[in-house]
């Protein structure tokens, strides 16, 4: 049986997608721009020409082979890197079982360990606090400084708990009558039936610790462990770039180009891995949608 659209719902469609096609290009173009200030040789033409927006007449890939072949950038890369897989490793080992043990109806003081919970994500003790502590544990200078702190989010927390709660009972309680105890119900019943949601989760972790900045200005002074994103901010705001990268005025690189391919290189490992996960991505948040 054939549908026909109604004119409603053909204008309905075009709007929706001039909007999107709008977002789309909000989000395209100055991740182009960057690339192709990338990619232009030094002394070719002015960035801001027009007619480079499409593509340079000729490419050039040495601010590419400046940075990458840089210790600073190496070590920063590496660092974030640590910070990035270590960080979420960590968050999801506290965060699995702790979701799971808020959403088993049976757990003795169910409320009040949810009230408890939603304190400190309603109030935050501040940032005073939280570097006091932080500074009693001997954690400054040190990557635990900047996973620890966050070591669990709560409303990730919230998202997977709402999650697990979706998930048939029944199938906790077989389990439970063939002599599982929770333990085992978590990891041989509710995670194979929750690889939306540990993706999702595991993704909003990771870019998170991948674009940690602030905790990492803060906590570590040693220039040996800082991250991308404070590299990043360093090489844009330095006055003499030669603090970061070997540039000399024989270079065929421009600094413009150098700091748009530190730019470029910093979020592409986030840019390659959404589209991995991406089919995971809006299963995972509608059915870990917060509900009571």
């Amino acid at each position: 049986m054939r549908v026909t659209k109604s004119w409603d719902d053909i204008l309905f469609q075009i709007i929706v997608t001039i909007f999107l096609l709008g977002i789309l290009a909000i989000v395209v173009v100055p991740l182009w721009r960057v690339f192709i200030s990338s990619v232009t040789p030094l002394n070719y033409l002015d960035p801001k020409t027009f007619g480079l927006w499409l593509a340079p007449w000729k490419w050039s890939v040495e601010a590419y082979k400046q940075l990458l072949s840089h210790p600073s950038f190496i070590r920063a890369t590496i660092n974030s890197t640590i910070i990035t897989v270590g960080g979420t490793l960590i968050n999801m080992l506290l965060t699995v079982p702790f979701a799971y043990a808020l959403s088993n109806r049976s757990l003795p003081g169910r409320r009040f360990f949810i009230t408890l919970v939603m304190i400190p994500f309603l109030f935050s003790a501040g940032l005073i606090p939280t570097y006091l502590v932080v500074q009693k544990f001997g954690l400054i200078d040190s990557y635990w400084a900047v996973i620890l702190p966050g070591g669990i989010n709560i409303y990730n927390t919230l998202v997977m708990k709402s999650f697990f709660e979706g998930l048939p009972e029944e199938l906790k309680e077989v389990a439970r009558l063939d002599g599982a105890n929770e333990l085992q119900v978590l990891i041989y019943v509710i995670l194979p039936l929750s690889l939306p949601i540990l993706l999702t989760i595991a993704l909003f972790y990771a870019v998170g610790h991948w674009n940690e900045f602030f905790n990492a200005i803060l906590y570590l002074n040693d220039a040996k462990l800082q991250p991308l994103p404070v590299l990043l901010r360093n090489i844009l705001l330095a006055a003499n770039i030669n603090e970061y990268v070997e540039y000399d005025a024989f270079s065929s690189a421009s600094v413009q180009a150098i700091k748009a391919a530190s730019v470029f290189l910093t979020m592409l490992p986030m840019v390659i891995i959404y589209p991995l996960i991406q089919r995971y991505f809006t299963k995972g948040t509608l059915l870990g949608g917060v509900k009571e």
